[in-house]
């Protein structure tokens, strides 16, 4: 890596692993705490590539960027920040930011994309950027926040960033509760339509008229279309009738922005028959997918403290969380995901006894919003694979439609993130095998009488291997008669 770097962050510590991890790759650097000393390097013609940080002592780093722009075009500038919000992924991008980070960072992946911009320069004929979007801040906080530090958050904010202003249709897949909507209202709020209408049409909405009068109030601005599979097929073909007048007729300037919220797999819809080839292809332009709670453990706590803040700011009981309730609040799995946490938020904001959330008060809100389920037959109460011996974790609970690799995947996780920063003992492969085959044999066992021929042909597996199986794992064969 060959250039001359200048980073400005008011944090000593990162200016001293930055400095020193860029010298070690062949850079020369220069680093300061103030953005008036970056921007008189700058104008003196120093640096082959900045990296900022946004909020400064005398400043911010992206409103820096459109003078770096100016008087340097071939400068590219990475933006670092603690503020993992997708207002500051946008900012970042539409001030033409070459890329954006959030704090805490993974150093080789810096330095991965330093090299790349270092390599990949901007050039002087390069036009100029669009001016950024002004006032970001006053859409900072949808209905649900979407704030996230982890890597599948900050992939979203970055695919949002760089279609917000596209004329292209968007479908946004995702879990029930993830927030899917608030996605959808972030692609109108923070773009160059903000100022027309936005339209909620729903399966409530069938009728031509309905669906006619919602394409006429969202003209010029944008129509949230939520579960399109939900639809009838007459409403379907009428949706479809309706874009393709729009896309043929005079009208085609003022055609919204169409933006569609779909269930996490929207082309097993298609395949299902539920939502039609065609209305698909010309509502998923570009499909982004909002991860799941669970799968962004470490963004429960900081959400959390959001919703108890905006909470406040409704009314409610100013709360915080103590370290024991933001434990046990972090280890719970939200199969209904950020809407789910939001309500938590709120019921423990009004019936907490003091200023501090405690632990027990945290644990007996969780048990009051978990799903009541049927005890499971005794065959089948078994540990979760993965599950710590004697743990106190609160217990999965999964949606009903939840598909077994989704589950599995949630428990795998879930067991991960039981361990923290350090990573489970050796042999997880084997021992995760392990609790997966066992159920399985038990439960085939049963339903074939006990008998094991049966069982190994319902299996796929050779009579010896079952055998072999079964002492492995200690698993008992009662011969039985099935009652017909």
């Amino acid at each position: 890596m060959d250039g001359t770097v200048l980073i400005a962050d008011d944090d000593r510590t990162i200016r001293t692993v930055l400095t020193q991890a860029l010298t070690r790759a062949g850079c020369r650097v220069h680093a300061t705490g103030a953005l008036a000393q970056l921007q008189r390097w700058v104008e003196e013609g120093r640096g082959d590539l900045v990296i900022t940080d946004v909020i400064m002592p005398d400043g911010n780093g992206i409103d820096l960027i459109p003078a770096i722009r100016k008087a340097r075009p071939d400068l590219p500038v990475i933006v670092i920040s603690a503020q993992n919000t997708i207002v500051t992924a946008i900012r970042a991008t539409e001030a033409a930011a070459f890329d954006y980070l959030p704090k805490p960072f993974d150093l080789p992946d810096l330095m991965t994309r330093a090299g790349q911009a270092l390599s990949r320069r901007v050039r002087k004929s390069d036009p100029a950027p669009a001016p950024a979007i002004t006032s970001p801040e006053s859409a900072a906080d949808p209905a649900l926040p979407l704030i996230g530090h982890a890597p599948a958050m900050q992939n979203l904010f970055r695919m949002v960033a760089r279609v917000l202003n596209a004329d292209l249709p968007v479908m946004i897949a995702g879990e029930a509760g993830a927030g899917k909507t608030v996605v959808a209202r972030s692609f109108h709020d923070l773009s160059d339509r903000r100022a027309a209408g936005f339209v909620v049409l729903t399966s409530a909405d069938l009728s031509e008229e309905a669906i006619h009068r919602a394409g006429e109030r969202a003209q010029g601005g944008t129509l949230l279309i939520e579960d399109p599979a939900g639809f009838d097929a007459a409403a379907q073909a009428r949706l479809i009738g309706m874009i393709e007048a729009w896309e043929i007729g005079p009208g085609r300037h003022q055609m919204p922005r169409l933006v569609a919220t779909t269930g996490p797999d929207p082309q097993a819809e298609v395949q299902a028959g539920r939502l039609r080839a065609d209305l698909y292809y010309r509502l998923a332009g570009v499909t982004v997918t909002v991860p799941p709670l669970r799968a962004r453990v470490d963004d429960i706590p900081p959400l959390a403290r959001h919703l108890l803040a905006r909470a406040a700011a409704q009314g409610l009981p100013q709360r915080s969380l103590s370290d024991a309730a933001t434990a046990l609040i972090r280890a719970w799995p939200f199969p209904g995901n950020v809407r789910e946490l939001e309500n938590l938020m709120r019921r423990l904001a009004l019936t907490a006894a003091g200023p501090q959330i405690t632990e027990d008060e945290a644990r007996a809100a969780l048990a009051e919003s978990a799903p009541q389920a049927a005890p499971a037959p005794a065959a089948q109460a078994r540990p979760q694979p993965g599950a710590a011996p004697g743990g106190h974790a609160p217990a999965l609970v999964e949606p009903a439609n939840m598909r077994l690799a989704q589950s599995v995947e949630m428990h795998l996780q879930r067991y991960f993130d039981l361990h923290g920063d350090d990573l489970p003992p050796p042999g997880l492969y084997d021992r995760i095998l392990r609790e997966i085959e066992k159920p399985l044999l038990e439960i085939a066992l049963d339903a074939t009488g006990g008998n094991q021929l049966r069982c190994a042909d319902l299996l796929g597996i050779n009579r010896n291997t079952l055998r072999k199986k079964l002492t492995e794992l200690n698993i008992e064969v009662t011969r039985r008669r099935k009652l017909m």
